[in-house]
């Protein structure tokens, strides 16, 4: 969930001189009726190892991603019909985009939650991601999130210390967010995240947990 101060800096860098997406989509701010849901199951996957020396290969973690990804893909198959406003929540780093295993200005986007978003915007879902990166690289954050192919129907970022304030901390941030957006009318339908700070709190229909490895994978 969190990258160095110096990759952050050159994206930054990198989306303050590219030219904006053809169709960049809302910041998350819009307002609309109230609604709430109650989070209830989960899916998860667990991993092995206590550091990063101990992340498996990226063969294997993309192996691991697409197990959870596919179990998520059969939920909302059953729960999106005739769902009104459904969204799913996406952590971003090491959740949607490859921040650990190939970092750099644009991240690239993990093949099968790529897959999986594009398939649930394709059957009426909106795709709303809160991530513990500071607010003030949303702008950047959104431009790597629709260069590599992900719809952005809502972006939130935390505050400057938001991200390294530790993980009570961001967990509730989250799930302050996660309300936010049920009381713009918003079902959630799945929250995805790869730290239990992504899922805590309630507020989402079912929680799919990718693989950290012990909090190797942060």
């Amino acid at each position: 969930m969190r990258r160095s101060i110096a990759v952050l800096a050159a994206g930054l860098a990198v989306g303050l001189v590219a030219p904006l997406p053809i169709a960049l989509a809302d910041s998350g701010s819009s307002g609309l009726g109230s609604g709430s849901a109650s989070g209830s199951g989960t899916g998860s996957l667990s991993g092995s190892g206590g550091g990063t020396s101990n992340l498996p290969p990226y063969s294997q973690w993309i192996s691991d991603v697409t197990t959870v990804a596919n179990a998520a893909r059969t939920y909302l198959t059953t729960v999106l019909p005739g769902k009104t406003k459904p969204a799913i929540v996406f952590d971003v780093d090491n959740t949607v985009l490859e921040t650990t295993y190939h970092p750099g200005p644009i991240t690239p986007a993990i093949p099968p939650m790529l897959q999986l978003a594009q398939w649930a915007k394709s059957q009426g879902a909106s795709l709303i991601f809160v991530t513990g990166r500071p607010a003030l690289l949303s702008f950047y954050t959104q431009i790597n999130l629709s260069a590599v192919g992900y719809s952005v129907d809502g972006l939130y970022g935390g505050g400057l210390t938001t991200g390294s304030s530790g993980a009570a901390a961001l967990a509730d941030y989250k799930t302050a967010t996660r309300a936010s957006i049920e009381a713009q009318g918003y079902t959630i339908v799945a929250n995805i995240g790869n730290s239990d700070s992504d899922l805590s709190g309630g507020h989402a229909l079912q929680t799919f947990k990718l693989p950290d490895y012990n909090g190797a994978l942060v």
